[in-house]
């Protein structure tokens, strides 16, 4: 179908500005997502996926302006031994990263995979992301595809010993970042990802997973706290038989972020859980968006999202299970639910259920209100002063969210972390 002018206009504004990078192998790839993007064209407000997410500023020609944030807490993830791989507004820093050998693990740059006759990435290297277009359009995923200038390819082999933690600074108020990262986990490898850091002005990443029989990947990620940057994130992950594969994500403050995941379970017995919890306050948008795709036999998957808002704050979620004709015995949940700390802030929600198989345990659930009074009032009965009152109860609401976290250790640093921008929030 014709695109309407209107869209047409605004794709072509967009690509005019824009320059593909000049990476050999990966070069059909991006013209493959080049010409993918001209024929869906980019988001609009018209759009189903986007009638509650405003994308304007993802297509605009320039990055809107965001003010630079200085830390004034010990950086996340600080006390966890890691190998640290950092990027400076989309830019890989080698004397800020470690060196890239660990065992069990080969990690190269996006641009170092055309270096050898035959690299792994290759072929992995836009597969998932197209794959991931239907039956809904992401168009700035294939736009991620096309333009990004950095990421890294990960091939895991073994239990790696530690986490890989990508960092993400951001030292210029109008950086314009696309970001590509490959993640190869084989068979019977595991391998723990960790990511935080505001990034850019605009961000736009994209994260390809493809996980082998009896790999397993846990990813946690962490996003704030700069406000005024602007963030859409894309996973596109696809499970072996007995693989697992869970990720949690962390949100805090960001006037407009957008997280999407497409996951595709091909193999029997495999598990996937997608969660995360998110605190925002005024000017803020929040939007996870989930499609979890059912193939194999006996598969587990989880969606569990947790969003506390106010003063105006809103949250969106959108998240679909498909399960097919195959995949009999399939284990689906998913629950979506806001806390609105105040009568202007908005959640919008949009569960999906689509099943054609008939030995399914299928359920899904979506909630939004304010604090419980009766519990208010027995913590007011015993002593607790309002506002911490009121910040316990918010901290057990998003506690399911947080027990997704398979690491305790890094689970309880995100705990703290919450507990700090709620007095922040509290005292101005």
């Amino acid at each position: 179908m014709a695109l309407d002018d209107l869209k047409t206009s605004a794709t072509e504004g967009r690509l005019s500005s824009m320059t593909l990078p000049d990476v050999g192998c990966t070069a059909e790839a991006r013209q493959d997502a080049l010409a993918r993007v001209r024929a869906m064209g980019l988001p609009q407000r018209r759009d189903e996926y986007w009638k509650w997410t405003r994308p304007d500023t993802f297509v605009q020609t320039e990055a809107p302006r965001a003010s630079l944030f200085h830390m004034d807490e010990t950086p996340l993830f600080d006390a966890v031994d890691r190998l640290k791989i950092v990027f400076v507004d989309g830019v890989y820093s080698a004397e800020r990263s470690d060196d890239l050998s660990l065992e069990g693990v080969q990690i190269d740059r996006l641009e170092d995979i055309c270096c050898t006759d035959e690299h792994w990435a290759e072929d992995l290297y836009g597969t998932l992301e197209a794959a991931g277009q239907v039956p809904v359009e992401r168009p700035l995923a294939a736009l991620n595809t096309a333009f990004a200038g950095d990421g890294v390819a990960i091939r895991v082999t073994g239990k790696v010993s530690k986490p890989i933690s990508l960092m993400y600074t951001h030292e210029s108020e109008v950086s314009d970042v696309f970001l590509h990262h490959i993640i190869r986990v084989e068979t019977g490898a595991e391998l723990t990802i960790l990511e935080n850091g505001p990034a850019a002005a605009r961000f736009n990443k994209c994260m390809e997973i493809d996980i082998a029989d009896g790999g397993t990947l846990h990813h946690v990620r962490a996003q704030g706290r700069d406000h005024e940057r602007r963030a859409v994130t894309h996973m596109f992950a696809r499970l072996g038989e007995e693989s697992v594969f869970k990720s949690f994500t962390l949100t805090a403050n960001g006037v407009l972020t957008r997280n999407e995941a497409v996951v595709e379970l091909t193999g029997d017995n495999a598990v996937v859980h997608i969660a995360g919890a998110c605190v925002g306050d005024g000017d803020f948008h929040h939007d996870d968006t989930v499609f979890i795709t059912h193939k194999g036999v006996n598969c587990e998957s989880r969606q569990v999202f947790k969003k506390v808002l106010c003063n105006g704050a809103t949250g969106v979620f959108q998240g679909k299970i498909l399960v097919k004709q195959s995949a009999q015995k399939t284990d689906g949940y998913q629950i979506s639910q806001s806390l609105l700390l105040d009568e202007d802030s908005q959640f919008y929600a949009k569960p999906e259920l689509e099943i054609y198989a008939d030995d399914v345990a299928c359920s899904h659930g979506s909630t939004s209100g304010a604090i419980d009074e009766d519990a208010l009032f027995y913590l007011r009965a015993r002593g607790v002063p309002h506002d911490m009152a009121t910040d316990l109860l918010t901290l057990a609401f998003l506690a399911e969210a947080l027990d997704e976290i398979e690491d305790e250790a890094l689970a309880a640093d995100l705990y703290t972390r919450l507990e700090g921008w709620l007095v922040r929030r509290r005292h101005g």
